[in-house]
């Protein structure tokens, strides 16, 4: 424990923000890391619990009252090995992942937690800057290869485990650029898109092979993988979305929020117009924008139609409104309900809960409007309150209602896999086993839509698996 009486002395302090006037003028981060003094001062909040329930509230298990002694004793180098030791990628989750570890620690109870993400984020952007993140290469080659179907971070995670390994790695990915939903699901200004392309030098420097615009099941047989692999890791998203079924939902203002994601992302990236919208551009700009679904991806909306110039945004969601502070007494070490406010809200947004969608309202071809309802929810049942209908103009309807599990097209269709009875790849926790002989799953494939730090743990315990089934023991850790 650095200092015994840090978390008395010392109140929490978050990063600070770039202001909203000036963060919406672009795509960047706009988040200011802290100095060091101030850093080492919040690592020094770490109590070192006896029983650290940090620990069960991270996917990946983060030893964090380690790397937070560290950090205060000024120790970045090694604050970074016990921090890469147990997450491939924490400036990924610095950047994007709720941290469940700071609901879960014990200074929540009665005070504010530890800043664990924020001090996560500084290390590795610390050990970028300094050269410490060097490739990883083996020492010797196994002689068994291993195909990874998705290069999002259970992909990326379970690849780079496997190849440290030894094996021969290839990895697949069906959109022309490397990383998945990181790449095109998360805007640029929550996590800039250099920071998956370094990964992949450096992965590639240890032994991976990355083939992208090649989707198994459709560019790439599904047969020439079983024969010409040792292993295969079905390691994709679940991006199949909730679609919106009422009326007028046919029209072509009603958009998924991924397709609006994606499209400003290959933009950021430097694609032209055509390129970044096949099926037509998609732009807020000087419309009236509502999004339905609360969500991160309702968020991300909001924030890409800010910058684009929306007139209004408004957001929708059809569970009641949380409340404004969990009831830690209940609720604690576990995932609070309550109201979450993102960057992305305060940069401007209009958002009602209880409301139910009854129809689309449009010209014919283009939208108009959103009729609603409100409801009340009785014993997890909704019902719609009288007189409570209303209209809201709308020219964009954006849907981000969440996901109901991995598409079937294509590489689900040739592998023949066996599905649980949600949609989903079905195998365990412990072998990342399919039905299918050789065949391992992990990530939201396996588990359904879920958050970056869980496919990272599952692409590394799933590494763990198949490394031992080839090799009859392996080294790597879970």
């Amino acid at each position: 424990m650095g200092k015994e009486t840090g978390f008395l002395e010392v109140d929490r302090r978050e990063r600070d923000y770039v202001a909203p006037e000036e963060r919406l003028k672009h795509y960047k981060e706009f988040i200011h890391t802290p100095d060091e003094p101030v850093l080492r001062e919040q690592a020094s909040r770490c109590m070192n619990c006896g029983i650290p329930y940090c620990h069960n509230g991270c996917p990946v298990n983060n030893i964090i009252p380690d790397w937070n002694h560290l950090v205060y004793e000024g120790d970045w180098k090694n604050a970074l090995d016990i921090l890469h030791s147990t997450n491939n990628f924490p400036e990924f989750t610095g950047r994007i992942c709720p941290a469940p570890c700071e609901a879960a620690c014990t200074l929540n109870i009665i005070d504010s937690p530890v800043t664990i993400k924020s001090i996560e984020a500084a290390i590795i952007d610390r050990g970028w800057d300094e050269g410490w993140v060097k490739p990883q290469i083996p020492q010797k080659a196994t002689g068994k290869s291993v195909a990874v179907v998705g290069s999002g971070p259970a992909g990326l995670a379970c690849a780079q485990q496997l190849a440290r390994a030894g094996h021969a790695v290839t990895v697949f990915e069906k959109n022309d650029r490397i990383g998945g939903l990181l790449r095109y699901g998360i805007p640029d200004f929550k996590m800039e898109k250099h920071l998956i392309n370094r990964r992949c030098v450096q992965m590639e420097a240890e032994g991976v092979t990355f083939k992208t615009s090649a989707e198994v099941g459709v560019d790439v047989s599904w047969s020439a993988l079983k024969d010409n692999f040792d292993a295969i890791v079905m390691a994709g998203g679940a991006e199949e979305a909730r679609q919106l079924d009422i009326p007028g939902a046919e029209l072509s203002g009603v958009r998924l929020a991924m397709e609006f994601l994606t499209q400003q992302n290959k933009r950021n990236a430097g694609d032209d117009e055509v390129r970044a919208a096949p099926r037509g551009t998609l732009s807020a700009k000087g419309k009236d924008v509502i999004v339905i679904g609360g969500g991160d991806t309702g968020s991300d909306c909001v924030g890409t139609s800010n910058r684009q110039g929306a007139k209004s945004v408004t957001q929708l969601e059809i569970m009641p409104k949380p409340p404004e502070k969990e009831d830690k007494a209940l609720t604690w070490p576990d995932w609070p309900l309550k109201l979450r406010t993102s960057s992305s809200h305060e940069e401007g947004a209009n958002r009602d809960w209880s409301i139910l969608t009854k129809r689309v309202v449009g010209d014919g071809t283009n939208v108009t409007g959103l009729e609603c309802v409100r409801v009340e929810w009785k014993d997890r049942q909704k019902q719609e309150i009288p007189g409570s209908e209303f209209t809201l103009p709308a020219d964009l309807i954006l849907l981000a209602m969440g996901f109901t599990g991995p598409t079937k097209r294509g590489l689900l269709d040739k592998a023949n896999v066996e599905l649980c009875e949600r949609g989903n790849v079905k195998a365990d926790e412990l072998l990342y086993a399919t039905s299918e002989p050789g065949v391992y799953a992990c990530g939201d494939m396996r588990r359904g839509q879920s958050l970056v730090v869980w496919a990272i743990r599952e692409g590394r315990q799933a590494a763990r698996a198949v490394d031992e089934a080839l090799m009859g023991k392996s080294e790597l850790p879970r």
